[in-house]
């Protein structure tokens, strides 16, 4: 009798500590009862989210995002889950995530101390180097040529100030011109009405790689800042931070980061099979080796 007793109470603990651990968190507690998550996701961004068209988004950090939803399906016990995929854009994002529209962010948001206030981060896969592309007949090759120029970025973003915070900047006055999104401000380099646009490297070579002529345009000048670009999390629910970091550990434990780097990176990708050309570099490299949400100052401290 005892031990039935025993064994029944060992099993209510169990049961109750896993109601505890999905209670204890909102999103995933949503997800469970719910079957779905909304993943927030960007139009422009190549490589890293973006839409290939008809309602569909692809990339690096969206291909990423799929699997740590599928670990989580599994975590949760659940059949299936599905994915409804929220365009964002640089201004709405933070927001969007507070007011819970979207449950996870996969685009290309830089970890920093003052969006860390409002939301929160997962463990840092792509570290990226914020730099200027220009037309290849500009005669722009570094910061000190842009006096009087026009200087095109995103609405939302942090490129123009890292921009004028560099050391080579000081003195050089320039005007600054804003795009809705990453395709609006190449927009405004393509057609004249910027002579360059600072953004990470990454959406700086998917923009090029997109365009009508490639070869028109190249990225020069000094590396402004370099960002870790992470996946973002609602803020206050650590619980559901620690399930996205636990599948972001066996994605890179199973030996699939540098697979996923060829696909989206170095290999033609849909819709119009081009390829973005950016290597490997050695800060993520060491991202995916040693796992972390560090925000962006601590990559800036020498």
């Amino acid at each position: 009798m005892k031990t039935h007793l025993l064994r029944f109470s060992l099993l209510f603990v169990g049961f109750t500590a896993a109601q505890t651990l999905y209670a204890a968190s909102p999103t995933l507690d949503k997800i469970k009862s719910s079957g779905a998550i909304t993943m927030g996701v960007r139009e422009s961004s190549i490589p890293m989210s973006y839409t290939t068209g008809d309602s569909r988004f692809d990339g690096y950090h969206v291909e990423i995002c799929r699997m740590i939803l599928s670990g989580i399906k599994d975590k949760l016990k659940l059949g299936t889950l599905r994915i409804n995929y929220q365009p964002v854009t640089s201004q709405n994002r933070v927001p969007l995530m507070q007011n819970g529209t979207i449950d996870i962010e996969c685009g290309t948001t830089t970890n920093n101390v003052a969006r860390a206030k409002d939301v929160g981060f997962a463990n840092t896969l792509y570290v990226e180097e914020v730099r200027i592309a220009v037309k290849a007949n500009s005669g722009i090759n570094s910061i000190s040529q842009l006096a009087g120029k026009k200087v095109a970025t995103t609405t939302g973003t942090t490129s123009v100030q890292l921009l004028r915070k560099h050391e080579k900047a000081n003195g050089i006055n320039f005007d600054e011109v804003f795009g809705k999104d990453h395709a609006d401000s190449f927009l405004l380099l393509e057609s004249g009405r910027a002579d360059a646009f600072v953004m990470d490297g990454s959406i700086l070579a998917g923009n090029i790689a997109n365009s009508k002529n490639p070869k028109d345009y190249k990225i020069v000048g000094e590396v402004l800042s370099t960002e870790p670009i992470a996946i973002m999390v609602p803020k206050n629910d650590p619980e559901f931070k620690a399930a996205v970091n636990e599948a972001i550990a066996k994605i890179v434990k199973n030996g699939n980061m540098p697979k996923l780097w060829n696909k989206w990176f170095l290999s033609p990708i849909p819709p119009k099979n081009i390829v973005v050309g950016l290597e490997l570099s050695p800060a993520t490299k060491n991202a995916w080796a040693n796992p972390n949400d560090k925000p962006a100052e601590d990559y800036q401290k020498k």
